[in-house]
């Protein structure tokens, strides 16, 4: 007699066939790329425990299993990610957004003021600059990015999520009108990975696009240049909101105060890691 496999035999195998092949995550994973071939919640997996899974599911799914143990990250194939709660369409055009990201957002939105304005360096698929947006309805919101392919999954999450924010295709802050206008707050999650490290990186990192995390020799290539330049493009008082590598704790803030920034502070993640750096503005700036 044929085995039926059900969902929970399938979430228990795939568990452990993916804690063998050194995945890092592997039970949620294996939750994910379940509940995406069924096109259901991991809830649903629980309460449908013995549901046996048609040759079409088994299928599709075993697909899954395959190019996950092959390094594809999980927010590729199931083409989403969540940040800040909401749902996000992710490729291979743009970086699967993180959850460290949204302690930029914790920073960001206090300096935010209904009716002010923000801008979003290296946008990517538009998760910060979409949720200012939301968060802040009546904010003026632009998002800026070297990519045009990034922009195009940028554009569609703002239609998907009804979020107005203006899309810019250009190098950081080269990429806005002249004259310059002023903001509020800057955020950016630029590339800022030191070149030497790429090859250590885990292998689905490795998948996501290359021109938005190499930072450089020192990883610090375009972060100088957004420390630099931000100051001209903030109003009195405003703040920049950037996320770094470890290695910056003490070279990202004293660039921010070479730059005319009144203060510049390193702050951490949950796992204790430098992660970003918040710089304020004198109130008296020009």
């Amino acid at each position: 007699m044929k085995e039926s496999w059900t969902t929970l035999k399938l979430v228990a195998w795939t568990q452990g066939y993916f804690a063998r092949a050194g995945v890092a995550s592997p039970r949620l994973d294996a939750e994910l790329l379940l509940a995406h071939a069924l096109s259901c919640d991991r809830v649903r997996l629980y309460l449908d425990f013995d549901k046996p899974l048609g040759a079409a599911e088994l299928a599709a799914f075993r697909e899954l299993v395959r190019r996950r143990v092959e390094g594809e990250p999980v927010a590729y194939l199931t083409g989403a990610k969540e940040f800040h709660g909401r749902r996000f369409r992710v490729d291979a055009r743009v970086l699967v957004p993180r959850p460290e990201t949204e302690l930029l957002l914790e920073a960001a939105l206090p300096a935010l003021p209904e009716g002010g304005a923000a801008l979003d360096l290296c946008t990517g698929s538009g998760a910060l600059a979409l949720t200012l947006a939301l968060e802040r309805p009546g904010a003026r919101v632009t998002a800026t990015d070297l990519s045009a392919e990034a922009l195009e999954v940028a554009a569609a999450n703002a239609a998907a999520l009804g979020a107005k924010v203006e899309l810019l295709r250009g190098d950081l802050l080269g990429a806005l009108p002249s004259p310059p206008p002023r903001f509020d707050v800057i955020v950016a999650n630029p590339p800022y990975v030191p070149s030497g490290e790429w090859e250590g990186l885990p292998r689905e990192v490795r998948r996501e696009p290359r021109l938005a995390l190499d930072g450089g020799p020192d990883g610090l290539r375009l972060l100088s240049r957004i420390a630099a330049e931000a100051p001209r493009f903030l109003r009195p008082g405003g703040l920049l909101v950037a996320e770094m590598h470890e290695s910056h704790l003490e070279a990202l803030p004293r660039l921010c105060r070479e730059a005319g920034f009144a203060s510049a502070e390193a702050r951490r993640d949950l796992a204790g890691l430098p992660r970003l750096v918040v710089a304020r503005l004198g109130a008296a700036a020009d």
